[in-house]
């Protein structure tokens, strides 16, 4: 399964072989649900990127601030063992536990 990018936001690339096309919906949103469509992956990221523009129009028409795909704010849930042993490794680097997270997931993810 693929991502497609847009002015912030992400979506899924799917195909959906009963209607033999490609589709997906727009990740990150609690209050909308965002779906898209097209025959080539060329009109898939083109619905897409329409998709994410008519929602952001739509917010504006309705004076609603659009919501942000990710707010920055994550809760993590881990053993306490690990959450133990990563507080003392911040400890020992002296960065915050908040930092020493972020470092490990951004080496992860880039």
């Amino acid at each position: 399964m693929g991502r497609l990018k847009y002015k912030g936001y992400m979506g899924t690339v799917e195909y959906d072989e009963s209607a033999n096309c490609l589709m997906g919906k727009l990740l990150g949103l609690k209050d909308a649900l965002i779906l898209y469509e097209g025959s080539t992956l060329e009109e898939l990221k083109k619905d897409f990127e329409e998709a994410v523009d008519d929602y952001l129009e739509s917010c504006k028409a309705n004076g609603l601030e659009p919501e942000k795909p990710y707010s920055g704010k994550l809760i993590v849930r881990m053993t306490s063992q690990l959450h133990g042993a990563a507080a003392d490794k911040a400890n020992t680097l002296g960065i915050s536990l908040n930092e020493f997270i972020n470092r490990a997931v951004r080496a992860a993810v880039l």
